[in-house]
């Protein structure tokens, strides 16, 4: 074997382990890619989840023996209205603060969306807080389980089909 002759194998061979190599990197930058891209192909931050179970959720509060009910309704992702029933006379009597105390806190939770920074004057802090409290319960009545949720969609996919 002639001295060129050899060159010319070394040369092939090297060309052939350069391509090797360059097929080995572009299958692992496809690997890396496929591993990290999001599964559904949709991006994370659009969550198509329903926050609440829509319909109108109450709770109770407990005022000198009459029981008050907070009943909060909502929307599958809005909270709607905020509401006292079951008002008897003798509770508004005993507690004229419990109405315009409800009407300032739902203003402000229907405005926010939320029970997260919301005031209330010093004269009506314990009236707002229990009144807090109730309406919290009712949301996280209302609050949707991810079974719920996901029981909605595939209705709601059966319907588009």
């Amino acid at each position: 074997m002639s001295s060129k002759t050899k060159i010319v194998v070394l040369r092939m061979k090297e060309l052939i382990y350069t391509g090797i190599f360059v097929a080995l990197g572009i299958l692992l930058i496809l690997l890396l890619v496929f591993m990290f891209a999001p599964k559904d192909g949709k991006p994370a931050s659009t969550d198509t989840s329903d926050k609440y179970v829509p319909g109108v959720y109450t709770s109770s509060i407990m005022l000198n023996g009459n029981a008050v009910d907070i009943a909060v309704t909502v929307d599958k992702d809005a909270i709607a209205s905020i509401q006292m029933v079951n008002v008897s006379e003798m509770v508004s009597t005993m507690y004229p603060l419990m109405e315009p105390a409800l009407d300032n806190l739902a203003e402000q939770i229907i405005a926010s969306q939320s029970l997260d920074h919301i005031t209330y004057p010093e004269e009506n802090q314990y009236t707002s807080l229990v009144i807090l409290d109730a309406v919290e319960r009712a949301l996280d009545k209302a609050a949707a389980s991810e079974d719920e949720t996901k029981k909605n969609k595939e209705h709601s996919d059966e319907a588009a089909e």
